[in-house]
C-alpha cells in the first residue's frame, strides 16, 4: 500500500510538502525522503515521536542511538512506517537539527494502492519556502504544575550527608 502525507512545518506560515512513500519503508528512508522534500543536506541528527491527536509527544524513534552503552530507543532504520503510523494513529513529530530544531507535523492524509510504472517516494505537492533560519521555539511549561507545592524546606533533602 502506499501512503500519502503531509508534513508541515511548524511556523506560521504554510509550509508543507505532499508525497506518497510505500507503508513498508523505513523511517530512515521517510527521514531522507523529507530532508530532500525541504532541501535540507540530510546530515544532522533527527528523530520522529509518537504523539497523540493533540500533538502531545510520546515515544522518540531516532536516527542513530547515541548513548554510550546502547539503550532501548527505537531506531529509525529498524522502524517500518506501517508499525507506527496507521488510520487509528495518523500523526507523527519530525525533528531536524536538534541545534536549530526543525520541527514538523507529519499526518497520515490517505493510504491507497501502488500504481504500476510510479516510482517512491514520489512529492505530489509543495507549498511554501523553507525559511533560511528555522522558526524560534517557545518552550513552556504546563501552567498547571505549581512548583510551590514540590518542597516544604530543602533541609529534608540531606545534601550535607550524601555530598561527596
Amino acid at each position: 500500500m502506499i501512503y500519502k502525507i503531509r508534513i508541515i512545518l511548524d511556523t506560521e506560515e504554510d509550509i508543507f510538502r505532499d508525497i506518497e512513500i510505500e507503508a513498508s519503508t523505513t523511517l530512515e528512508d521517510f527521514h531522507n525522503a523529507i530532508t530532500q522534500a525541504f532541501g535540507f543536506l540530510g546530515n544532522e541528527m533527527a528523530s520522529f515521536y509518537t504523539c497523540d491527536e493533540e500533538w502531545i509527544q510520546d515515544e522518540e524513534i531516532a536516527l542513530h542511538d547515541i548513548s554510550e552503552n546502547g539503550s532501548d530507543i527505537r531506531l529509525m532504520n529498524e522502524t517500518f512506517l506501517e508499525d507506527i503510523i496507521t488510520e487509528n494513529t495518523p500523526k507523527l513529530i519530525y525533528v531536524y537539527d536538534f541545534l536549530s530544531m526543525w520541527t514538523f507535523f507529519v499526518e497520515l492524509a490517505d493510504i491507497v494502492p501502488k500504481e504500476d510504472g510510479r516510482t517512491y517516494p514520489n512529492m505530489l505537492f509543495s507549498f511554501g519556502e523553507l525559511p533560511d533560519s528555522p522558526p524560534e521555539k517557545t518552550f513552556e511549561a504546563d501552567p498547571t504544575f505549581d512548583f510551590d507545592d514540590t518542597f516544604d524546606s530543602y533541609d529534608d533533602l540531606d545534601f550535607d550527608e550524601n555530598w561527596n
